[in-house]
């Protein structure tokens, strides 16, 4: 069982690493696909539950459901910057910000969730940041270009959004995971439906559209979203909290080598040495500590 588990969580990280060079293969609006994206995964999710012959439970979702529509939002809001970001910067650079989220939730837990900030979180934050100081290219070449800095910034809010997500989930309760992921899936593509309809013409972005564009974005919604999904909440009910930490490293490893590989993003020297620090402090900072009898 612990095997099998181990492979849904492996291929379900190996699915999210690829994301970015999907993405960046679609001329839509982030936020339509964020839209697509949210819908899609959502109803393959609910397809799933009702497979299995799952019960949604009801009472769990409207008990709390001001949170789920809220942490919803987010997620939707957290797609579009971070599918802006690749708009701007590499992939491999997008994704390296993203990964800032462990740390921002340890900068805010003492003050939303008053946790102790221990020194070893601390000194995995202060790391992790001064990798992202050799990430932004300062040391290299000074301030970056405008459109670098777009993209860092992009995917920097990014992570501050999938970090107010990670917090505010610790205070959803009795809720499992999928009714929680059908909820947050479908609640965001709602809440991002007007904001696309004020700002995006379908009418344009409809006529741009060829078969092979059609498949990349229902393959975002059903595979990087849907599947991903699905795979990596059945292997964690199997799995220990520090091993998920461990296999979660797959994503960003797998995202950089195919930046390298299939898009000849250059990371140059600093930026190697910064994602060393931001992912090295950051697995760090997740592994647990040891207690003091």
């Amino acid at each position: 069982m612990a095997n099998k588990a181990k492979l849904e969580l492996i291929a379900s990280m190996f699915i999210f690493g690829t994301i970015g060079i999907f993405v960046r293969h679609i001329p839509l609006p982030s936020s339509i696909i964020a839209l697509v994206r949210g819908f899609v995964g959502a109803f393959f999710v609910l397809l799933f539950v009702y497979l299995r012959k799952s019960k949604v439970d009801k009472a769990a979702i409207k008990k709390n459901f001001p949170i789920l529509a809220l942490s919803g939002a987010f997620i939707g809001i957290n797609w579009i910057l971070l599918f802006e970001s690749y708009n701007y910067t590499t992939v491999a650079t997008a994704t390296i910000c993203y990964y800032m989220e462990p740390i921002f939730v340890i900068l805010a837990s003492p003050f939303l969730l008053k946790e102790k900030l221990t020194a070893k979180k601390a000194i995995c934050a202060a790391v992790a940041l001064l990798g992202m100081v050799f990430v932004s290219g300062v040391l290299q070449s000074g301030i970056p270009a405008l459109s670098e800095a777009k993209g860092i910034l992009y995917g920097l809010g990014a992570a501050c959004f999938y970090a107010t997500v990670v917090l505010m989930n610790k205070k959803i309760t009795a809720i499992n995971a999928y009714d929680k992921t059908i909820m947050q899936l479908g609640m965001g593509a709602i809440v991002l439906t007007p904001y696309v309809m004020l700002t995006q013409d379908f009418g344009t972005a409809a006529s741009s559209m060829t078969p092979a564009l059609w498949v990349l974005l229902l393959f975002v919604g059903l595979i990087h979203t849907g599947v991903a999904y699905v795979l990596y909440f059945d292997a964690l009910k199997d799995l220990k909290a520090q091993t998920v930490a461990i296999f979660g490293y797959i994503d960003p490893i797998v995202a950089i080598i195919l930046s390298a590989l299939l898009l000849k993003e250059n990371m140059g020297l600093y930026g190697v040495i910064g994602a060393i620090l931001v992912l090295g402090s950051t697995f760090i900072s997740e592994m647990p500590e040891k207690e003091r009898n």
